[in-house]
């Protein structure tokens, strides 16, 4: 049995969801289908989850609202007449969206604002589920709530419990095609509850992991993944297979292709995953798979993102006193920060933290309690920085790559603030300045990939 999941691309117009139903409808083992909201058509178009954000917004304010609503029902009646489907689909999902409307001011400003953008991913799974009904695939649309996808509870991100995938083992039982909304579960008191970015990744890898699927199968609209970001770097070398560790540190720093957190489900019992594209589904994709064979290149793949602060400190002494950096770190829990990085010297040490955590009011208070309450010779906060990070399993039995990789960036003039290489030695990580994230991205690939800089833009 293979899970398959279909991004906002692959059904965002009714042409693309004839093609999801051919790709289905091509491989009797595809049981188990998972699906996004519908996403843009065109370069201008606005997702369907944008639409229901600004009907979601026009509710809480109590203005606006129907006609927020009938743009969000012109999507779904475009999909259906394309479809060839009656309107009582329509009139379905336009009943849906008002009975989760009514529940502003009776529910949590948040928990309106969930329910509607959930209600992109629920509407859609019932609008396909139909669709395949009405060509002779024989399906049905299963709510997150019947099948059991039981989640936590506030205020930790939403995850799913163990309980949830005894639930969900069943589904592998359907003498039906299984067409299920992604992004969401329900905690055990029955409130809906949305997984962080990517969540219909999650959804797909946690009923990967819940039926243990031969495949999961995540369809999206590129070939393959590319080893580095090809609006950065021209024709970047597409990648053929690819280990979850490496895939999980990639995604971690910007690669959009796959959220990290999704792959934890199906990692955990070593289902492989393969991303095709929904346009071109006989190309081969890229494959995840727990251990793969070994090339001839040490590095897989290079990413980057921005958006990151560094919080220094600096105390003469500090690697001799003890609980220092758990002092420190206890200051950023109070807070409600999380950190990605702690590089540290003898006397100093780096915090890297997602800028967006930050508000200069928790600055003040960090930078304050650091110097009164651990003594610090000096406290203070930088920003506008990017990780460059450089991940290949081969990096562990390679010697001079940390000195090629530095080599390489020092020639684009910029300087590392950061280094740092985890344990496993899977990946290596450069903290630089935003403004050279691109030219150190092109530096680096042409180090370790291309040839000549004709690839370079």
């Amino acid at each position: 049995m293979k899970v398959c999941k279909f991004g906002g691309t692959s059904v965002a117009s009714a042409e693309q969801i004839k093609k999801v139903a051919a790709i289905v409808q091509s491989d009797p083992t595809r049981r188990l289908i998972v699906v996004s909201a519908p996403g843009k058509r065109f370069n201008d178009d606005i997702k369907v989850t944008d639409l229901l954000i600004e009907l979601a917004n026009a509710a809480l304010q109590q203005d606006a609202v129907e006609e927020k609503l009938k743009n969000v029902i012109k999507r779904y009646e475009s999909n259906a007449n394309g479809l060839g489907l009656d309107h009582v689909i329509c009139e379905v999902i336009e009943s849906d969206l008002r009975t989760r409307i009514a529940e502003a001011g009776s529910v949590a400003d948040e928990q309106l604002m969930d329910s509607l953008k959930a209600s992109g991913e629920d509407n859609n799974a019932k609008m396909i589920a139909a669709y395949f009904d009405s060509i002779g695939l024989k399906a049905k649309y299963m709510s997150p709530l019947e099948a059991g996808l039981i989640v936590n509870d506030l205020p930790a991100r939403a995850q799913a419990l163990p309980k949830a995938y005894d639930n969900l083992s069943v589904l592998k039982d359907s003498q039906e095609i299984v067409v299920f909304p992604g992004f969401f579960g329900y905690t055990e008191e029955g409130v809906l509850r949305t997984f962080e970015r990517g969540g219909s990744d999650i959804t797909g890898s946690i009923l990967a992991a819940a039926v243990k699927a031969e495949l999961y199968e995540n369809f999206t609209d590129v070939d393959s993944v590319f080893c580095a970001n090809p609006k950065v770097v021209n024709c970047p070398v597409e990648i053929q297979e690819i280990t979850y560790r490496e895939m999980r540190e990639l995604s971690y720093a910007g690669f959009s292709v796959f959220h990290d957190e999704a792959l934890m489900p199906v990692y955990k019992i070593g289902i492989p995953v393969c991303i095709k594209n929904t346009n071109n589904p006989s190309a081969p994709g890229t494959r995840i798979v727990s251990v793969r064979e070994s090339n001839h290149s040490p590095v897989t793949g290079i990413s980057a993102d921005s958006g990151f602060s560094i919080l220094y400190v600096s105390k003469y002494l500090m690697n001799r006193e003890i609980g220092f950096g758990r002092k420190l770190l206890q200051i950023l829990e109070d807070e409600n920060i999380s950190y990605e990085h702690t590089p540290s010297g003898l006397d100093d040490i780096s915090v890297i933290i997602r800028s967006h955590q930050l508000t200069s009011e928790k600055e003040d208070r960090i930078v304050k309690r650091v110097e009164t309450e651990l003594q610090a010779d000096d406290v203070h906060f930088r920003h506008d920085f990017s990780m460059i990070v450089i991940v290949g399993e081969g990096m562990n039995n390679n010697t001079g790559l940390a000195a090629r990789a530095a080599t390489a960036i020092s020639k684009t003039g910029a300087n590392i603030e950061m280094i740092n290489q985890g344990s496993s030695e899977v990946s290596l990580v450069f903290g630089v300045r935003k403004e050279f994230e691109n030219k150190i991205l092109q530096a680096l690939y042409n180090e370790f990939f291309a040839l000549s800089a004709t690839n370079l833009k």
